[in-house]
């Protein structure tokens, strides 16, 4: 729809009158009032109430597939056996209510068998960061206390040499792994290979149906502990409730309709064909776990997963399996819509191309209609903190305002906060505060960071914002010192002390830089101790030993003198970023590789 047509023609309704018409008792939407932590909160009435429920919902499509990934293909049923057959092995092997089970592992179908084997036992999942360096994951594994850990082969090989200091761990189960005993010259007696339990994917189908654990599962029961990057340079766990996953599933929705009722169409039906969704995003984080598995499963839609992105692979998958949506952050559509090849691959039933997690440019949205005209571009916003998706932005919405994030969905409230603690008027900048049933409890085992970003059910988010008089939100800058490249989050301070621990480095900094398709990448600067030389390349070198190689930064410059800082000694980095204004496309290239 071209720009003028679009002023012309939408919106027949404004977005109150939506959320009007979509929320009232009866309507798809309907909300109630529920008390969560003390305080009351709009909640969606008729999304599942735990995600036992919604494990049970997906069972009922049966024969339907379930999850493709290379050569394996497996049904909603044959996945339900899995879960089953491993939530008994939980419990054998002492696994309780309220206990930890870690998982890492890239995007395998044996991921989500874990996630809800364990949640539907009343257990606590602990996604841990695939990318994650064997001295990050063993920091997981001891910060949430999991009784139980799951791992594919490539963790163990990197984790191996950390089991013996990981104490609370009673069994590891590996997944894709001939000999779990014999890593790198280590053994672990609680090692088992996960195959020996559940067998391969191509077997689940012959498992027994397995028995629902009769274990009482509250929607305020804690669910999971997602990590997140804390300005202490350690990640912090979010411990989010059942109803806080859930209430994912019917945000997902809400914005869809809202903007079909916006264009004067009738709302969405559910559609008797299989829609499919190809996963171009980790499943450890909130945006692949909770806004597109959580949903997809209540759908009965088919997941594709990749082994690691590539966009000519995904281009034949879209091809292949007909995939109607996909996306995740800004630099997978970028590199879809840009691709010299696109030409050949039939990529015409994509229907939905959104993403978030990383600052878009509006020029996005715009090329995505071009390039793909029967696609509805999509943004978004949220936080680990939020459970995923707290805002959306979805077709003419999104085309109408590309600077933005979007409204929040019904149940969620948005507020901006000034430094004096006073709620802001309309487009003026401070801090953004949210609020709703999607918000986690708090930080896992850290009571003081709890009550320094949580407030009267409120979370702090630490990004500068702006409210639209109709309630649109426009992310201006972050307030925390943090960077955000291709959706992975970089704190500052972590990598900062990764170079100060090298024997040359008396003073360092890390900073963003722009990059069209990753929104920013990293990038040091650093001051060397007299009488001493190192290259960039081996302060590269040295910190990639020892963080995931998302956070190594791309160019490393240096300075002569002490670093700039104000009179309250924080960094001008704003100077800093000055001197990669000219970083070269050989840079860049770096930075995708």
């Amino acid at each position: 729809m071209k720009d003028m047509e679009l002023k012309e023609t939408w919106p027949v309704m404004s977005l109150a009158e939506a959320h009007v018409r979509l929320t009232r008792p009866g309507a798809p939407y309907e909300m109630n009032e529920v008390v969560v932590g003390g305080f009351t909160m709009r909640s969606w009435k008729n999304v599942p109430p735990t995600l036992r429920d919604l494990f049970l919902l997906g069972r009922g499509f049966g024969p339907r597939t379930f999850v493709v990934y290379e050569d394996d293909r497996t049904t909603y049923e044959s996945f339900a056996r899995a879960t089953l057959a491993f939530a008994a092995e939980l419990q054998r092997q002492g696994v309780k209510k309220g206990d930890r089970v870690a998982l890492a592992m890239r995007n395998l179908p044996e991921w989500p068998v874990v996630f809800f084997a364990t949640v539907i036992i009343g257990a606590i999942v602990a996604p841990l960061n695939a990318w994650w360096s064997g001295p990050e994951l063993e920091y997981g594994f001891n910060d949430s206390g999991a009784k139980v850990a799951v791992v594919d082969a490539e963790r163990y090989d990197r984790l191996a040499a950390h089991l013996e200091t990981c104490t609370s761990l009673s069994r590891v189960f590996v997944a894709r792994q001939e000999d779990p005993h014999d890593v790198s010259g280590v053994l672990d007696p609680r090692a088992v290979r996960l195959e020996s339990v559940i067998g391969s994917v191509a077997t689940w189908d012959g498992l027994p149906l397995g028995v629902v654990p009769d274990v009482l599962i509250e929607p305020e029961d804690d669910a999971s502990i997602f990590y997140t990057s804390g300005t202490t340079g350690k990640p912090k766990g979010a411990l989010a409730t059942h109803r806080n996953i859930c209430t994912s599933v019917g945000t997902n929705g809400f914005a869809n309709a809202r903007a079909s009722l916006r264009r004067g169409a009738d709302l969405p039906k559910p559609d008797p064909q299989q829609r499919t969704t190809l996963l171009a995003i980790p499943l450890f984080h909130v945006t692949g776990c909770i806004s597109v598995l959580a949903p997809l499963v209540v759908q009965g839609s088919k997941l594709v997963l990749m082994r690691r992105w590539d966009v000519e692979t995904a281009m034949k998958l879209i091809e292949r399996e007909k995939v109607d949506a996909t996306g995740g952050v800004p630099t997978i559509a970028w590199q879809l819509v840009e691709h010299p090849e696109r030409n050949r691959y039939d990529l015409s039933s994509l229907k939905s191309l959104s993403y978030g997690g990383a600052p878009s440019a509006p020029e996005l949205v715009r090329k995505i209609k071009e390039v793909f005209p029967a696609a509805v571009p999509g943004t978004g916003w949220g936080m680990t903190e939020t459970s995923a998706t707290l805002t959306s932005h979805f077709a003419e919405e999104y085309e109408d305002r590309p600077g933005s994030c979007g409204p929040a969905a019904a149940v969620g409230e948005l507020k901006v906060v000034g430094s004096d603690g006073e709620t802001l008027g309309v487009n003026a900048v401070g801090e953004l505060w949210v609020k709703g049933p999607q918000v986690v409890k708090g930080y896992w085992n850290k009571p003081d960071e709890t009550a320094k970003t949580f407030v009267d059910g409120w979370v702090k988010t630490g990004d500068l914002a702006r409210l639209d008089e109709d309630g649109f939100c426009y992310i201006v800058d972050r307030a925390k010192d943090m960077l955000i490249r291709g959706g992975e989050n970089i704190y500052c301070v972590e990598v900062e002390n990764i170079l100060y621990e090298h024997p040359a480095v008396v003073d360092a900094a890390l900073v963003g830089i722009p990059h069209r398709t990753l929104g920013e990448v990293p990038a040091a600067v650093v001051t060397l101790r007299h009488g001493t030389t190192v290259s960039e390349d081996e302060l590269r070198g040295f910190v990639a030993h020892r963080l995931a190689s998302f956070k190594v930064p791309v160019a490393v410059a240096f300075w002569s003198e002490a670093l700039p800082r104000n009179a309250n000694g924080k960094l001008l980095k704003g100077e800093l970023r000055k001197l990669f204004a000219s970083h070269n496309s050989s840079d860049a290239k770096r930075a995708i590789s």
